[in-house]
């Protein structure tokens, strides 16, 4: 375990995010073909949708990343959504054995550090869980990670806006923001950081915030 108080650093960030990558590998591998097409909170994705995503960063090639890039017009959250839309149709177990080809990889998509690469399999992997109605443990030090990245995004731009809201951990510890108190698992936190305010509330205290 992380000590309180200490940053991850960049080996323990992959460190988790390959044992995140084999665990909800373990969990896809396991679906039934209803399952994978559950929708989940993350816009119009499906849960394979989801998981098609969680393989493009690390197999993407940099000059087909330009070439879609190019196609979205320029927008990344475009670009982002319908190459994992088009690598969703592959079969299914394509996508669990391309998530498992990326265990051990360090490979990032252009412009991102190794905490997108743990931001995303965290918030994701929830995604998924949720949408299956299946709990997902999160390990703290992760989230807590995660949490700060969200906070601190400025490049790539943070799509999600800050809640106004003290937000106060209860089994770590991490605090950020001002206004009315809201506590709650670090987990959770995340969640409601990211945008997933719905799935965060029923484990948050105060006044769950809507964000701008």
């Amino acid at each position: 375990m992380i000590p309180v108080g200490v940053v991850l650093g960049t080996d323990e960030r992959w460190q988790i995010v390959d044992r995140e990558r084999a665990s909800l590998a373990d969990l896809l591998e396991g679906l039934g073909p209803e399952e994978w097409e559950k929708p989940t909170r993350c816009g119009d994705w499906r849960v394979r949708d989801v998981a098609a995503h969680l393989t493009m960063a690390a197999r993407l090639p940099y000059g087909t990343a330009v070439r879609e890039f190019v196609r979205a017009r320029g927008n990344v959250d475009r670009m982002i959504h319908d190459t994992a839309v088009r690598e969703a149709e592959v079969p299914v177990t394509d996508i669990v054995a391309n998530l498992r080809s990326i265990i051990g990889s360090r490979r990032l998509a252009p412009s991102t550090t190794p905490r997108e690469p743990l931001l995303d399999i965290l918030v994701h992997g929830q995604d998924i869980a949720l949408a299956l109605g299946r709990e997902r443990a999160m390990p703290a030090e992760a989230a807590r990670d995660a949490a700060d990245r969200v906070w601190t995004m400025r490049f790539p731009p943070r799509p999600w806006p800050l809640p106004h809201a003290r937000l106060v951990a209860t089994d770590i510890e991490w605090t950020r923001g001002e206004g009315e108190e809201v506590s709650g698992p670090i987990s959770a936190l995340l969640l409601l950081l990211t945008g997933r305010r719905e799935a965060a509330a029923p484990r948050l205290n105060g006044a769950v915030p809507i964000a701008d």
